[in-house]
């Protein structure tokens, strides 16, 4: 055995452990659906920690337009009452500005709604990350009982009734109306509905001018504080898991804690995991009040100072609170009328 060989028998098995355990420590796999919807990752100036959206990705426009019509179809309800757009207002930010939405019956669900725009881009669906596509997650508002309350069976004879879905279907699914083949076109309806082209994205894609000295002061700050740790990449969040109260306990001080509140520990029973959830994104994030799981900030600044609060440790001066804000706003992207019902501007 020459001295390489026997460099390399020491040297590869380090480097592999502590891959390994950095992989461990960091809980983040940021699995993608199987798709192969996901576009690609444009270069953004500066080699920032927050990458733009791309101004189009590639999907089967007659999938988006048929996912579109069930988006918007009460049909998914057991009582014909409630859609998906009901708690996903695409004229609203792709949410309803309530605390906890309301399903079928006035019944109140238990968290505040996540907007749907750009959740594809999530490396898990849901507060608790319990889904892990969009095809998954519509499982969820679908069957449960204080949603839209229905069952595939009751959801699949309806929709096999109307002539239009049945000749739509037959021409994009060999399979017919099953959940599998509704499921598919509901997420990809939900996979376009991307908002690109906010003034940050045109900052990161070269225009030095998009942002104002103090958005800009904004960002500088956004990034030296650390919000940036849990909230970079494409959809600034949604791409790791990080517990509510890492250096303060968020829930000791607002009390009358909830299931609902121990997040991820709901699935695994991990003491690790208690009060654990999937870090939101950011992206429109001036439009999605109220603000957390809980809907406990009624506004940017109050979830910017909750935030420096109980994730950094940080008591936020109010004109540091305004920069960050002003940074949040520039987040807001477009989403054009001309390609769905609705618009966010």
């Amino acid at each position: 055995m020459n001295k390489w060989s026997r460099y390399l028998m020491l040297i590869v098995p380090t480097v592999v452990g502590a891959a390994f355990f950095f992989w461990q420590a960091s809980d983040v796999r940021p699995e993608l659906p199987q798709s192969g919807w996901y576009p690609a990752v444009e270069k953004s100036v500066g080699n920032e920690p927050i990458t733009p959206i791309p101004l189009e990705i590639k999907l089967d426009q007659r999938k988006v337009a048929l996912g579109q019509r069930l988006f918007n179809d009460t049909q998914l309800s057991r009582n014909n009452t409630i859609s998906c757009a009901s708690c996903h207002n695409l004229n609203r930010g792709g949410v309803d500005g309530l605390p906890r939405s309301i399903g079928i019956g006035g019944a109140e669900g238990g968290i505040n709604a996540p907007t749907v725009f750009n959740s594809g881009f999530n490396f898990r669906q849901f507060w608790d990350g319990r889904a892990v596509t969009l095809e998954e997650q519509i499982d969820g508002p679908v069957q449960h009982p204080k949603e839209m309350g229905a069952s595939w069976p009751e959801v699949i004879a309806r929709l096999e009734k109307d002539e239009g879905y049945r000749d739509d279907f037959a021409a994009l699914y060999g399979a017919g109306i099953r959940p599998a083949t509704v499921k598919d076109a509901i997420a990809t309806f939900e996979r376009s509905l991307i908002t690109p082209n906010a003034k940050f994205d045109r900052f990161l894609r070269g225009q030095k001018d998009a942002l104002d000295s103090e958005e800009f002061a904004g960002y500088q700050l956004f990034k030296e504080l650390g919000c940036i740790s849990c909230h970079q990449g494409m959809n600034v969040g949604g791409n790791m898991y990080e517990k509510l109260g890492l250096v303060e306990d968020y829930f000791a001080r607002r009390g009358n804690v909830q299931k609902v509140d121990l997040g991820r520990y709901n699935l695994t029973g991990k003491e690790e995991h208690r009060y654990e959830f999937r870090v939101p994104s950011l992206r429109n994030v001036a439009l999605t009040a109220p603000y957390l799981h809980d809907a406990s900030a009624s506004t940017l600044e109050q979830v910017v100072a909750i935030m420096g609060k109980y994730q950094l440790g940080v008591d936020l001066q109010d004109a540091e609170i305004v920069r960050i804000v002003k940074f949040l706003n520039t987040l807001t992207g477009e989403y054009p009328a001309t390609q769905h019902e609705g618009a966010t501007k």
